[in-house]
């Protein structure tokens, strides 16, 4: 009995010195045990990936970052592609608008509801010469104002100088065609080239706290500076923002921001000429008549579905009649707003034309209540709860760039991925996203890049809880008479591009803002109370 209480202590004393050698050894060898699997060492990462429900989030960041720079690269690629360079040595051999013509095919005296309206343009310069290339950027429109009516039409171009455009005959009555020369081709190229040339066309200035006192910095995505700089950096997608320390204040003060253009430009003085009010925007066929539509006893068209998730996009996407919505693709019904949220919680993400929706709701939701935030600005985070139908919306402001004169808080501001990240989700959860109008001064990659975060933030979402639904608002057209080197809406046409390329892939919702405010010719980056309810109208097709 002594001997096998003697053999017990001697196990013992054996495995506790194995146990001390195992953990002196991994101790000693622990960066390279890092290193040989690929993981993130700071605490921060480490923190985050261990707690993440994704799988993905498990792989290796550099790798991540690394396809996500050739993601960028093969986009930008392709988006060269669609605008060549188009020089020009006088703007008499630019597009012109009033030599160009327009020649309706196959011309009717009464054209019957459903049918096709083809016309083919073939452009000119001032000169009233052939042009050779096409590339100009069109806004083709079919309008009843009478009926409260308007569609998008569908431009084809051949890249020679000739373009098919394309009506849908939606409604009976009497129709206008419209056919805006917004940009010509050399234009877009001077526009593309001028975007993706600097970071400085809007600086920010940023207001740290310093006691009782502030003191204001410069602050960009990009700074060239010699000073000492902050940087504000989301470690996880690698994008980051600046500003200039102060001397006095630490990184950790910063606490408001506001922006102005700056007075630089990257377009020369002749290309900037293209750009002047009287040049934009300007009517192709102005001298065409309107078109008589009947109805032509034709057969009744099928019932559509109900709008979902995955139905098939389609140039154009819906049409306006009676001031509403409808959508070629599917049906929307009619839905009780307050019975549809019921239960609800809505994120709404974004810039000020999602912040429009969380208006439209307090507006037309007589119960529903704002909750102090305690928060100041223009751009305060926005919280509205009815506790009797349990319905929660919130709008949420995105992160850097932010465009604005009035003076905002950033303490609260964050990436939207980090918000969906932290997000829990589920059946009740409908997250609607709406980035663009901020980001169009700036260079594309930025865009493609915030886009690609956020995708991989709803991909992870997504695996973690399917039945969280997801919507992506498209940008809206905007004014003409804006800036156009900075917020032209070619530079929103190519990010509606890029966000339709990169979201095809996810169960997402997406509302085609870009083709519905063409539709109802607003030409006003916050449209009309009639044009968000029926973007919200959509919406509650998609969650009800």
């Amino acid at each position: 009995r002594t001997m096998t209480v003697i053999n017990r202590k001697s196990l013992l004393v054996l495995l506790f010195i194995l146990a001390s050698w195992i953990t002196f050894t991994v101790v000693q060898n622990s960066a390279k045990l890092w290193t040989a699997l690929k993981l993130p060492i700071s605490l921060h990462h480490w923190n985050y990936f261990t707690n993440s429900l994704c799988p993905d989030a498990l792989m290796n960041p550099v790798v991540s970052r690394a396809e996500t720079e050739l993601r960028i690269k093969k986009i930008m690629e392709e988006l060269d592609q669609l605008v060549p360079p188009r020089p020009f040595t006088h703007v008499n051999t630019t597009t012109s608008a009033a030599h160009s013509r327009a020649t309706l095919l196959n011309p009717q005296d009464t054209y019957c509801k459903g049918d096709q309206l083809d016309i083919l343009l073939q452009v000119r310069d001032h000169l009233g010469r052939r042009k050779e290339y096409g590339g100009d950027f069109l806004r083709a429109r079919m309008s009843s104002p009478a009926l409260q009516a308007g569609a998008s039409g569908k431009v084809t171009d051949f890249n020679n100088g000739s373009y098919l455009v394309s009506f849908t005959l939606f409604w009976e009555g009497q129709v206008s065609l419209s056919l805006l020369l917004i940009h010509p081709s050399e234009g877009v190229s001077a526009l593309w080239r001028a975007r993706n040339q600097g970071y400085d066309k809007v600086i920010f200035t940023g207001q740290f706290a310093s006691g009782t006192s502030h003191v204001n910095t410069d602050c960009a995505l990009l700074l060239n500076s010699s000073a000492e700089l902050c940087q504000y950096l989301d470690a996880q997608d690698q994008e980051a923002f600046y500003c200039v320390k102060p001397p006095q204040a630490p990184c950790a003060a910063l606490t408001h921001m506001y922006s102005k253009n700056k007075e630089v430009s990257y377009l020369s003085e002749q290309e900037r000429s293209l750009f002047e009010r009287s040049n934009v925007g300007v009517e192709i066929m102005e001298n065409f008549d309107a078109i008589s539509v009947s109805q032509c006893n034709k057969k009744r068209v099928p019932t559509k579905k109900k709008c979902k998730f995955g139905m098939t996009s389609t140039i154009p996407s819906g049409h306006v009649w009676k001031d509403t919505w409808n959508p070629v693709s599917c049906s929307l019904a009619p839905i009780k707003m307050k019975e549809c949220l019921r239960g609800k919680f809505i994120h709404l993400m974004g810039d000020s034309t999602i912040r429009q929706w969380m208006e439209y709701f307090k507006s037309t939701i007589n119960t529903l209540k704002s909750v102090d935030l305690h928060e100041l600005g223009k751009f305060q985070n926005l919280l509205a709860v009815d506790l009797d139908k349990n319905i929660n919306i919130k709008w949420q402001k995105h992160g850097y760039p932010l465009i604005g004169s009035l003076i905002y808080s950033v303490k609260d501001i964050e990436y939207l991925a980090r918000v969906i990240d932290r997000t829990g989700g589920e059946k009740n959860t409908i997250i609607v996203i709406s980035l663009g109008q901020h980001f169009r001064p700036f260079p594309i990659d930025v865009f493609i890049r915030r886009a690609l975060s956020v995708h991989k933030a709803v991909q992870r979402l997504l695996l973690r809880s399917p039945d969280t639904m997801v919507i992506i608002k498209a940008e809206n057209i905007r004014d003409m008479d804006a800036d156009m080197e900075r917020f032209s809406d070619f530079h929103g046409y190519i990010q509606y591009l890029v966000i339709k390329d990169i979201f095809q892939d996810l169960n997402v919702g997406i509302i085609d803002a870009w083709d519905m405010t063409n539709a109802y010719g607003t030409n006003n980056v916050h449209p009309p109370q009639s044009v968000v309810r029926n973007q919200i109208n959509i919406l509650l097709n998609y969650i009800c």
